[in-house]
């Protein structure tokens, strides 16, 4: 038995390795950011952060998870195929089981361009006008449009309440008033 020992760890080393250098077998571990939702800037700015990579890379779906009050709401909207204008309500877990391997498939990076804030008390609607890359290196967007984000801050953090968006078209293009 004793001189199989060495022969049985150096397998075990091996294996070991493998398993390490393989990409499917080991998965990412991602760490959720407590402090990003203690400021208004910061929660938008890790909305923005999580869903945007390039392609290949995966997002960060606890931190995004971590933002949304228990209840929330993405609320795409736009045309069917048929012309009909239309809304979908969607869960954070909605949006990830549909949107997720899209994002990483394709790479995509959301910057917000223009903001337009209205509080009262622990409420804030903000506008937030974004444009839309493939990779963070595209010069040209793809897409624009606008995330109306609605919040709620509980005196301890900001929750995301909804997140409901419109992309721009020819036929609705953003006003002036939210790219200055």
């Amino acid at each position: 038995m004793k001189p199989f020992l060495p022969l049985i760890l150096f397998c075990l080393i091996i294996l070991q390795t493998q398993a390490q250098n393989n990409p499917e077998k080991s998965k990412i571990k991602f760490q959720i950011d407590s402090s990003s939702v203690l400021t208004l800037d910061g929660t938008l700015k890790s909305l923005y952060n999580v869903i945007s990579g390039e392609k290949g890379v995966e997002r960060n779906w606890k931190q995004f998870k971590y933002l949304f009050h228990p209840d929330a709401k993405l609320i795409p909207s736009g045309k069917t195929k048929e012309g009909v204008m239309m809304v979908r309500f969607l869960k954070p877990e909605d949006y990830i089981k549909n949107s997720g391997k899209w994002l990483v498939d394709n790479g995509f990076f959301e910057k917000e361009i223009h903001r337009k804030v209205d509080s009262f008390g622990n409420i804030t609607q903000v506008f937030s006008t974004y444009e839309s890359f493939r990779s963070e290196a595209d010069l040209e967007p793809f897409m624009r449009g606008i995330n109306s984000i609605q919040l709620f801050h509980d005196s301890k953090r900001w929750w995301i309440i909804n997140i409901y968006w419109a992309q721009e078209t020819e036929a609705n293009p953003i006003p002036k008033t939210y790219l200055n």
